[in-house]
């Protein structure tokens, strides 16, 4: 099967299209775009320059890829979308290009980007990542593999979330959430790990407590934070999920998310990482 373009589209001669990609009724496609073999675009979909779309994606009505970063920094300079294999792009979705000289903004394989979610210049979205309804990520956001957001969260600039993570709908995160955790409210709070999210990837009851209890350590042991992560740290080398959990704190800009208290959204006898 040879690509396939509906006769109301617009495809650029330029623009390189893999074997079996259907491109649907008033798509536009820009000439400085790749688009992986059996790709398809459907009614209306939009893909403006400097944008690479792997194999086997779906992009559904209305999405927009490409479009030129929200950020006053931009000045026309040559930068992309890079998109993997296997992601699906619901209705409305967007992705903008990233700022600065030769920088992408990436979206992983096999990721599902559900209605109206959008995706700031110069992120970086992981793989299997899901995000639901709405979802706003800021510029130079990062989304570790496998991490799943809620509808409408809003993700601030710089902000890194970790793999495995589950953000609540509705949340606003303004810190760093480090990795299996679950996170929710306005702003985020930690509200313990990713059990469910964990059990389905393969994480036995084992190897949830010792996540579980190396946090406990982290969050809960009565040292000021700073000490508690260099303790934390010194046993990197023995155990891949500390080294995991060190390196994230590490390079958080940001500061880290807080564990909430006992009573749900009380804000009482929270202990907060940047003390």
């Amino acid at each position: 099967m040879s690509v396939s373009v509906h006769p109301t589209a617009i495809v650029s001669t330029e623009a390189e299209l893999g074997e079996n990609v259907s491109v649907g009724p008033y798509c536009i496609v820009d000439g400085k775009v790749r688009i992986g073999a059996g790709t398809v675009l459907n009614a209306f979909v939009r893909i403006r320059n400097f944008v690479e779309i792997g194999e086997g994606c779906r992009l559904e009505e209305h999405v927009t890829l490409g479009g030129e970063p929200q950020d006053f920094g931009f000045k026309g300079e040559e930068t992309w979308v890079r998109i993997g294999s296997g992601v699906v792009f619901r209705e409305n979705v967007t992705v903008h290009r990233a700022t600065g000289e030769g920088n992408s903004t990436i979206v992983g394989d096999r990721a599902y980007l559900m209605e109206g979610s959008h995706v700031g210049h110069n992120a970086r979205v992981g793989n299997d990542v899901v995000l639901a309804n709405k979802v706003g990520l800021a510029g130079y956001v990062t989304v570790g593999d496998r991490a799943v957001l809620g509808g409408m969260a809003g993700v601030h600039q710089f902000v890194h979330i970790g793999r495995f993570c589950m953000i609540g709908g509705l949340s606003k995160i303004v810190k760093d959430v480090p990795p299996f955790t679950m996170a929710d409210g306005r702003p985020a709070r930690l509200f313990g790990l990713n059990k469910v999210g964990l059990r389905r990837n393969g994480f036995d009851a084992a190897a949830r407590g010792h996540l579980l209890s190396l946090y406990k350590e982290l969050y809960q042991s009565g040292l000021p934070f700073r000490k508690a992560c260099a303790l934390l740290a010194e046993k990197a080398a023995e155990d891949s999920f500390v080294e995991e959990i060190s390196a994230f704190v590490a390079a958080s800009k940001r500061g880290l998310t807080s564990w909430a208290s006992s009573g749900r959204h009380s804000g009482a006898g929270e202990r907060h990482p940047d003390d």
